[in-house]
């Protein structure tokens, strides 16, 4: 029950306000979030790469309304991909972008909009040296969302797309997506979605995912293994050493804060781990996306705000 509430409140306008106006919240989004700042997620990634990390940069944002804030949320992104080059990261450091943040839902030729917007950080993430994923939504916008990544990948083939187990339909999108040199980000989900779409059920969902994942370990692409679930990690490396898989034929990745003993042991072990690493102001879904995902965040959040953490 609580995961359906913290992910319908994630949507809340009134209890953001709440959320954001709580002077002890923001040490404990710290622990997801790198800070408000280019700054600070430029210091969290070298903290990361100096652990045997890979990093893949999310300026957060989603649903804009207004094309302004759409074109803001590009040029962070081209200020970041130029630092990430000048900082020499570009060879550890990609980034993840929501096309709902770059103008999918802006109410006229918002598709159009989002893929001309996103070429823009396809092309500066070229000239860094490095490569941008599209990240996936609701179930809304998978249609869109994947129409998109084909245009890109006539000019960026190596544009990452990300696909959500708890989606009935995503095996089949992972048959279409396992081809050479696509690189595809398998996650559970993390939004609110219907029976009618959605396996509801952990163990369901925990099944689909081992389903798609055989899929795109027997494929030619370069699958991107997103889970904190150790059964799951362990099935993964299973599977990649049926599949003839040497490490570097594949990747781990996992969300900043969640899990980083674990990400620094993985690494240590000679595989690809690369860390999610949300930075800026528009925190607020983010960090009620991550509560929904696992009951110890709650726990960690509620001991936070009670002075205990």
């Amino acid at each position: 029950m609580l995961r359906p509430a913290l992910l319908a409140v994630s949507r809340s306008a009134r209890t953001r306000a709440l959320v954001e106006a709580t002077p002890l919240t923001r040490p404990v989004v710290d622990r997801f979030v790198a800070g408000a700042a280019l700054d600070d997620a430029i210091r969290a990634t070298r903290e990361l790469v100096a652990g045997g990390c890979h990093v893949t940069v999310d300026h957060l944002g989603e649903d804009v309304a207004d094309a302004r804030d759409a074109d803001a949320t590009v040029d962070a992104y081209l200020r970041l991909l130029a630092t990430v080059r000048d900082a020499g990261l570009a060879d550890r450091a990609e980034v993840s972008v929501k096309l709902s943040a770059v103008g999918q839902f802006l109410p006229r030729d918002g598709e159009k909009i989002a893929l001309d917007n996103a070429r823009r950080i396809c092309e500066a993430a070229a000239a860094a040296g490095t490569t941008v994923t599209l990240d996936m939504e609701d179930h809304t916008t998978t249609d869109a969302t994947l129409g998109i990544l084909r245009d890109l990948r006539v000019d960026f083939p190596w544009v990452g797309a990300v696909l959500q187990a708890y989606l009935r339909r995503t095996e089949g999108d992972c048959r279409d997506l396992a081809t050479a040199g696509s690189r595809v980000r398998l996650c559970k989900g993390a939004y609110r979605e219907p029976a009618s779409v959605a396996f509801q059920r952990r163990h369901e969902v925990d099944a689909s995912y081992v389903r798609c994942l055989k899929v795109l370990m027997r494929g030619p692409g370069y699958p991107m293994v997103a889970s904190h679930d150790p059964r799951l990690v362990a099935i993964a490396e299973h599977l990649a050493g049926d599949a003839g898989r040497e490490p570097g034929s594949y990747e781990f990745q996992m969300l900043h804060g969640v899990r980083p003993r674990e990400q620094r042991r993985i690494a240590a072990r000679g595989h690809t781990m690369r860390v999610y690493l949300p930075y800026g102001d528009a925190w607020y879904g983010y960090f009620m996306r991550r509560l929904a995902e696992r009951p110890a965040n709650v726990v960690f959040f509620l001991r936070s705000l009670a002075g205990t953490g």
